[in-house]
């Protein structure tokens, strides 16, 4: 005899039922995609025993590379909105993840639009706040500001680590993407958080941004009584500055009766290392400019072309913290054939070679491939270079634009005249 359900049973009993089969449908279907999964699982494993790669007893060597197309593959399979996987972002978030696992702050990997601006740069055309950034220990680092661009204005120095961007937290983040929060249209303005050796607390400062437009080199002459100073500015090693920096010392010739030659290399981040070459040949008859170590190989060496232009007046290098790359090449050449003094302070340090490799649809590898040694063989990514003649320049120097490392090398052409 069935059950006598009353009325109000009944709608309880069949909410109850519709419960149970929601239930049981979706553990089956779970099931069902837990068993789907398990067995792709197998099928991936499957792969990595098959693989050339896989070594069991390294863990680091133990990692295929079929897990990227795995992944790549689970992921167009399953993920629960097809319209989020766009190829271009994240193939190359995959290509920069990759290459910023090394841990080498010099290389990386360029999109298309971040590879036009690097070449921008170099051809000195650029928009932002003009400071050359790196990093060091996962922080992002100021090597340099450029001369004369919003960054200095603001009073950014090399050292001067950025922890913030307009309130973003840069720890953790690629170099790429705290450029790209930093640059802007011009007229816009940006706010950097920076620690800074000397301050307790973190500085807060706020930069407009600008188009800039860097000249490689600019040349003035400094007059008095004892004599006449040429004083050369050379700001960056991009794809024109040997030849702006010829045409300045011809100008330096044509002028006649010069005491001796100011090289201005402060806040210089370097660039091309044939333009370190080219820009040594102008002062030095002979010998070596720089040994560069490759991972395998013979040393390479870099001479002198044998036809400098001023090869006889008295010289001066001014550096500081913010001189790196091939700025320190030149110095350390000039200053190990006793060609110049070197006055200032210690430079930044980055004695590697990198190599921009351009890939397919515009994007570029720029890659470590080589340690940079002196004539002497000092290894410049672990001393850098440390002047004959130490002057600091102050924060206090600055804003009252007074130069004393500036003074101190025409001092030292003038001494004895």
């Amino acid at each position: 005899m069935p059950p006598n359900f009353s009325p109000i049973s009944r709608p309880l009993l069949v909410v109850c039922l519709l419960i149970i089969s929601l239930a049981i449908g979706w553990r089956l279907g779970g099931q069902a995609e837990r068993v789907h999964l398990a067995v792709e699982h197998e099928r991936i494993a499957e792969l990595f025993r098959q693989s050339d790669d896989a070594v069991t007893d390294d863990p680091e060597k133990s990692v295929s590379l079929d897990l990227l197309w795995s992944v790549w593959r689970l992921l167009q399979d399953h993920y629960i909105d097809p319209g989020d996987l766009k190829r271009g972002p994240m193939v190359y978030g995959a290509v920069r993840g990759m290459v910023s696992a090394i841990g080498d702050p010099y290389t990386s990997f360029l999109t298309p639009e971040e590879h036009a601006e690097f070449q921008e740069g170099l051809d000195g055309h650029l928009q932002g706040i003009g400071a050359e950034l790196s990093t060091r220990d996962g922080l992002i680092v100021i090597v340099s500001p450029i001369k004369k661009s919003p960054a200095e204005r603001a009073g950014l120095l090399p050292g001067d680590i950025i922890t913030e961007v307009d309130d973003w937290p840069t720890y953790g983040k690629t170099l790429a993407e705290v450029v790209k929060r930093i640059r802007g249209k011009r007229g816009t303005t940006v706010t950097l958080t920076i620690e800074r050796d000397g301050e307790r607390e973190p500085v807060s400062v706020t930069i407009t941004r600008a188009d800039i437009t860097v000249p490689s080199v600019e040349l003035r002459y400094q007059k008095d009584k004892q004599g006449v100073i040429a004083i050369a500015e050379v700001n960056q090693f991009g794809s024109d500055t040997t030849a702006e920096l010829t045409s300045a010392l011809r100008d330096v010739l044509r002028h006649g009766n010069i005491s001796g030659l100011v090289l201005d290399l402060r806040y210089n981040g370097g660039g091309y290392l044939t333009g370190a070459v080219e820009m040594s040949s102008l002062f030095l008859t002979k010998g070596k400019v720089v040994t560069v170590e490759r991972r395998e190989g013979e040393p390479q060496r870099h001479y002198v072309d044998g036809r400098p232009l001023l090869p006889d007046l008295p010289m001066v290098i001014l550096i500081n913290e913010g001189t790196a790359s091939a700025a320190e090449i030149v110095a350390g050449a000039l200053r190990d054939a006793e060609r110049a003094t070197i006055v200032g302070t210690k430079s930044f340090g980055k004695g590697t070679v990198q190599e921009v490799i351009e890939l397919p649809g515009g994007s570029s590898l720029r890659v470590t491939t080589a340690h940079w040694l002196t004539p002497s063989g000092r290894n410049l990514a672990k001393e850098g270079i440390t002047p004959d003649v130490v002057v600091e320049r102050t924060k206090e120097d600055r804003e009252a634009n007074r130069d004393p490392q500036l003074d101190a090398a025409i001092a030292h052409l003038l001494k004895g005249r």
